[in-house]
C-alpha cells in the first residue's frame, strides 16, 4: 500500500484496517488476512488492490463540509480584480462532494454578476470506484444536509418512490465539474496552473515524508497568491513551500 499509493498505517490503525477490510475478506472466501494479502500481491489481481485501497482510504464526506472555507473562497473571488478564467482543484474529491460544492457556489456568484462565466474545476482522487460514484452525481439526502434550501431547488432533483431519500444533482451543476482519476503519490505533469486547490482531509494516511512531498508536488500547480485549503483538523502544513495563513486550514501562497 506504501509503495502504491503512499498510504501509510502505523500499529494505532489496526483495528481500522480490521474493521474495513473483515468483510471484504469474508465476502471472498478467504481464510484470513495473510490469505488477502497474497491475493493482493498478485498483479493480475489489480482490481482488488483497487477495492483494499477504497476501502481503507473513502472517508465521510458532505456538501459544504467546513463552511468556514466556502465562505473565505467566495470572499476572494468577490474581490479578485482579474478577469482572467478561475481555475480550481479538488485534489482528493472523494464522492464529488466537495467539488459540486464549489460548483454550487461559482454557479451562485455568476448568477449574480460577481464573477464570470469562464470558470472550470477538475476533481481528482486515487479511486476509479468513487470517481465513477461521482459522476453519477447521486447522493443520500443527508449529505447534501448543509446545502439552502434556494440551492437545492435550483441544482438538485429530488428521488420518488424507489429513489426516495436520494438527490440527483442537474445537469446545470454536474457539467462544470471534469473528473479524472490520480496518485498524488507519484509525479504528475499537465495540470494547471491553479487559482484555488483544495487537499483537504487525505494527509491523515500518509507518512511525513510522503506528506511534505505530495503537498509540495500540489502547491506546484498553484499559482503565486493563490488559495490553498487542507482540513482544519490538519494542523500544520508540512512542506517546504512558503504559505500564508489565513486561518485554520486555509493559506495563501507566497511569491
Amino acid at each position: 500500500m506504501y509503495e502504491a499509493a503512499g498510504l501509510s498505517f502505523n500499529e494505532s490503525k489496526k483495528s481500522l484496517i480490521h474493521s474495513r477490510l473483515s468483510q471484504r475478506i469474508q465476502r471472498l472466501g478467504l481464510s484470513g488476512f495473510s490469505a488477502y494479502i497474497d491475493l493482493l500481491e498478485d498483479e493480475s489481481n489489480a482490481a482488488e488492490f483497487q477495492m483494499a485501497v477504497d476501502l481503507l482510504t473513502t472517508n465521510e464526506t458532505y456538501f459544504f463540509r467546513e463552511p468556514k472555507h466556502f465562505e473565505l473562497l467566495e470572499q476572494e473571488l468577490a474581490t479578485r480584480k482579474s478577469t482572467l478564467p478561475i481555475a480550481i482543484w479538488s485534489a482528493a474529491s472523494s464522492f464529488g462532494d466537495e467539488a459540486y460544492s464549489v460548483a454550487m457556489l461559482l454557479s451562485d456568484m455568476q448568477t449574480q454578476g460577481r464573477i464570470g462565466p469562464d470558470w472550470s474545476i477538475l476533481a481528482t482522487d486515487i479511486s476509479h470506484r468513487v470517481l465513477l460514484s461521482a459522476k453519477e452525481a447521486i447522493y443520500p439526502v443527508d449529505r447534501l444536509r448543509a446545502v439552502s434550501p434556494d440551492r437545492l431547488r435550483r441544482y438538485c432533483l429530488r428521488g420518488e418512490n424507489e429513489a426516495e431519500g436520494q438527490v440527483l444533482l442537474r445537469d446545470n451543476i454536474r457539467e462544470r465539474v471534469r473528473f479524472g482519476r490520480l496518485n498524488l503519490c507519484q509525479p504528475f505533469e499537465g495540470l494547471g496552473p491553479f487559482d484555488i486547490v483544495f487537499l483537504r482531509n487525505v494527509l491523515i494516511y500518509f507518512d511525513l515524508p510522503t506528506k511534505v512531498a505530495v503537498v509540495d508536488r500540489v502547491l506546484s500547480m498553484l499559482r503565486p497568491g493563490g488559495l490553498f485549503f487542507l482540513g482544519t483538523a490538519e494542523g500544520r502544513v508540512p512542506c517546504q513551500t512558503p504559505l500564508q495563513v489565513l486561518q485554520p486550514g486555509a493559506f495563501r501562497k507566497v511569491g
